[in-house]
């Protein structure tokens, strides 16, 4: 494979391909973008992307729906015995004494992993009469407040359910984290549910659970090897309902997973960022900070020298709410990507500062005001902020100006006298160059400024010697 793949600029897996470091080094550097059919990325070497600079990017929101109902219908198959049910009318039995089942009405249902999976799925069994909560401690409490489940601890979560349902990544912190420990402090008689990664359940465990009677039923689609073993106990286990990793496998999200990764690819092949509920609100400002820091390196004489850079972020918010890792990524990009042929995204953006001793501190000034918008500003060594949705230059040094960060600009400094701003359009003019906007950023007449134009096209050395 690592030599049919080693002249591609992209890689589209799904979740049964591992792309390990062997397959990053056979690259030799040209590998952009690695896309995940999928939401987890766990089959992807994550450390050797950001050495050799290449975005890892996935589908989260184009399967959720139907992970959710996966869950949603393991659920019940599993509280009402479907399945084993089904197979006893199939061998001519007719059990019904022996397969009754248990409401969900009423029942509480622990959600571990409250993303967007696991939100859905809250949602669902809402609708059913089910009393939810949910552990996850990177999930904002807000979100789940907002559809009625109450946020708690993980040992609450434990000893309060019903059912469980699992819905976190497999990490280093969650392998194996329903273990014989988790298991001692459920309610004897818990039902669980497990559609997210086979790796954080303790097999082992989990049988000890199911014949001690703690664990009433499990109802497994993932599992720690995939496929599982014909004797694998746990599978053949009477208390246990399995499905062979059907999550995601319907008609339509299938397709939308395909349309969503290769949009995605694409975009990132093209610099631009994979939509997410962060990156819609911040989007006005990511662009912003990359085309400030665009600017700022190209006024500074010698550009490739910069090593420190001070960057403050003016905002109406707290600074516990405003996460500026996205900005500070892409203000790295503008920096390096201007001054040499290094591709920065967000994955090997802090990696490639360190390699050029790149220095970039923050600074947070809290403003009077409403807290709607997630930012007022950003301030490199010019200034900026969104309007109408667009990235605009408000700043140069002392000069105030109000230019749209659209298109190519050309940046002047002057004596603010008569005649320049038409001299200046004349060399663009005999040029052919169209001008579509001019901007003078002035103290008083007759003091220094800074000229802004707008232009069509780019301008040969000799205008711009001209100009300059």
């Amino acid at each position: 494979m690592c030599t049919k793949i080693s002249h591609c600029d992209a890689l589209i897996v799904s979740s049964g391909t591992k792309v390990t470091r062997e397959v990053f080094e056979s690259f030799g550097g040209r590998l952009k973008v690695v896309g995940r059919a999928g939401v987890e990325i766990d089959n992807v070497d994550l450390s050797a992307a950001t050495e050799h600079g290449c975005l890892v990017v996935n589908a989260p929101t184009a399967n959720t729906v139907a992970a959710a109902e996966h869950a949603i219908a393991l659920l019940a198959s599993m509280a009402r015995n479907i399945a084993q049910a089904d197979a006893s009318v199939k061998a001519g039995k007719w059990q019904r004494s022996k397969y009754v089942g248990v409401s969900l009405v009423r029942k509480t249902l622990a959600v571990m992993g409250f993303g967007m999976v696991g939100s859905e799925v809250a949602r669902c069994a809402k609708r059913l009469g089910m009393n939810v909560i949910a552990h996850d401690p990177y999930a904002p409490v807000d979100r789940a407040r907002a559809i009625g489940v109450e946020s708690v601890s993980f040992e609450d979560a434990l000893s309060s359910a019903d059912f469980i349902s699992l819905h976190m990544p497999l990490t280093p912190a969650t392998s194996k984290m329903f273990n014989d420990d988790a298991f001692s402090k459920m309610k004897k008689g818990v039902r669980i549910v497990n559609v997210a990664r086979g790796g954080v359940i303790d097999d082992e465990a989990l049988l000890r659970a199911l014949d001690s009677g703690i664990v009433a039923q499990a109802a497994l689609d993932v599992f720690t090897e995939e496929a599982p073993p014909k004797d694998n106990v746990v599978v053949q286990h009477e208390k246990v309902t399995v499905t062979p990793h059907l999550g995601a496998s319907t008609k339509e999200a299938q397709e939308g997973v395909a349309v969503k990764i290769a949009e995605a690819v694409v975009g990132a092949l093209k610099g631009e960022l994979a939509a997410s509920a962060v990156l819609s609100e911040l989007s006005p400002f990511i662009a912003l900070a990359e085309k400030l820091a665009r600017l700022a390196v190209q006024l500074v004489a010698g550009g490739s020298g910069v090593k420190s850079v001070r960057v403050t972020y003016a905002s109406a918010r707290s600074p516990d709410d405003l996460d500026t890792r996205l900005l500070q990524a892409m203000i790295t990009k503008g920096l390096i990507e201007t001054i040499s042929s290094v591709f920065v995204n967000l994955v090997n953006a802090n990696f490639t500062a360190k390699e050029r001793g790149l220095r970039i501190t923050e600074e947070r000034v809290l403003l009077d005001g409403s807290p709607e918008n997630p930012l007022e500003s950003i301030k490199i060594t010019v200034e900026g902020r969104v309007k109408d949705g667009k990235p605009h230059l408000t700043k140069v040094g002392s000069f105030g100006v109000n230019v749209s960060l659209e298109g190519s600009l050309i940046l002047c400094r002057q004596v603010y006298q008569p005649h320049l701003i038409g001299k200046v359009g004349s060399i663009l003019g005999d040029e052919n160059v169209n001008v579509n906007f001019m901007s003078v950023g002035r103290i008083a007449t007759l003091e220094q400024a800074v000229m802004t134009s707008g232009v069509d096209e780019e301008p040969s050395k000799e205008a711009l010697k001209k100009i300059g």
